[in-house]
């Protein structure tokens, strides 16, 4: 038995998930409706106050299907009652980010600046961190596959590079840095030169 998909899914108050034969499921909460199409053949078992994900047969698939099932549901509720966001920080002298309406415009170094539409259902917030003073990047919305992927969007535009680490990184990553060369430029070495 999956010790994931046989916890059931705890619904908070305002969260209504409907679950049809086919496999689709509508999960509507306060922030919003989000629909995913599951397996048809997996059964959700909608009680009062929660969710029971349960399999049909202990097949390999279906055994494999259980606990990912429960975990995409899960996810689904969290983000309908109190959504997701990620933060990332900005490291680097001159580079920024700034809101233009809806619109994120970052200036990262190039000769001109990146604007970034929002995916949908995706806003933008746009701070400072208090403790480092680097610029923050706040991005919030209610699936949680689409705050990752527009977080990853963002990040791949400059990622940090390890010598200075300038650049976009996860609030909390760790970016592993070299060491830069040791040498002085026109010191001796052992170059091929005339005796």
């Amino acid at each position: 038995m999956s010790r994931i998909g046989k916890m059931p899914v705890p619904l908070p108050a305002g969260v209504q998930v409907q679950a049809a034969g086919d496999g689709s499921v509508v999960v509507k909460g306060p922030k919003g409706t989000l629909s995913r199409q599951f397996n048809s053949r997996m059964v959700l078992d909608v009680a009062e106050g929660q969710v029971e994900v349960k399999r049909p047969s202990d097949d390999k698939e279906f055994r494999a299907l259980h606990g990912l099932t429960r975990s995409l549901l899960n996810n689904m509720v969290i983000g309908v009652s109190t959504g997701y966001k990620k933060v990332l920080e900005i490291e680097g002298v001159g580079y920024r980010a700034t809101k233009d309406g809806n619109k994120l415009v970052l200036a990262l170094g190039f000769s001109h600046p990146v604007p970034i539409e929002p995916l949908e259902g995706i806003s933008f917030d746009v701070g400072q961190d208090t403790a480092t003073r680097r610029p923050t990047i706040t991005i919030n919305g209610i699936d949680k596959e689409t705050v990752g992927q527009q977080a990853a969007v963002i990040r791949k535009l400059r990622a940090p590079e390890p010598y200075k680490g300038k650049g976009i990184r996860y609030a909390g990553e760790i970016v592993r840095r070299k060491a830069g060369k040791s040498g002085k430029a026109g010191g001796k070495g052992g170059g091929k030169g005339k005796k």
